[in-house]
């Protein structure tokens, strides 16, 4: 018989894509956070039309509030409009700072992944590819 507890950690980990770092969500959350400032309903939604579907509210809050006293983000509350007050959230320079260096590792990892590709499949035409160049190159 399995637990509840133990139950629910093999739907998150059902629901994860294979081999993606657990905290992907940090970036892209500050990548949303780059262009405009936004409550957490908001970012749930962006965050699901971006691709990622199994993060549910209460562990958005969490992370949200982790990285406010990481100073990657602040919040200030926004009683303007009607209903409740909602926390808008707004990245900072540190994020910002954060934001770049996640763009940088991804962007090797990006190189890597196509050398993978490539020489896997010498036929393999990637959308994001203009030129049929050799990834080794670079």
């Amino acid at each position: 018989m399995v637990s509840k507890k133990e139950s629910g950690k093999e739907k998150d980990k059902k629901d994860q894509i294979p081999g993606a770092p657990k905290n992907f969500i940090v970036p892209v959350l500050l990548l949303l956070l780059k262009d405009w400032n936004a409550h957490g309903y908001e970012l749930m939604q962006k965050l699901t039309q971006f691709g990622l579907h199994s993060i549910d509210q209460g562990n958005l809050y969490r992370i949200l509030r982790q990285l406010e006293k990481d100073e990657l983000v602040t919040s200030e509350w926004d009683t303007s409009s009607k209903g409740p007050a909602k926390r808008i959230y707004s990245i900072t320079s540190v994020g910002e700072q954060y934001l770049d260096f996640w763009a940088t590792s991804l962007e090797q990892y990006q190189k890597m992944l196509n050398q993978f590709f490539y020489m896997y499949n010498p036929f393999f035409i990637s959308n994001n590819t203009t030129s049929s160049k050799d990834p080794q190159e670079d």
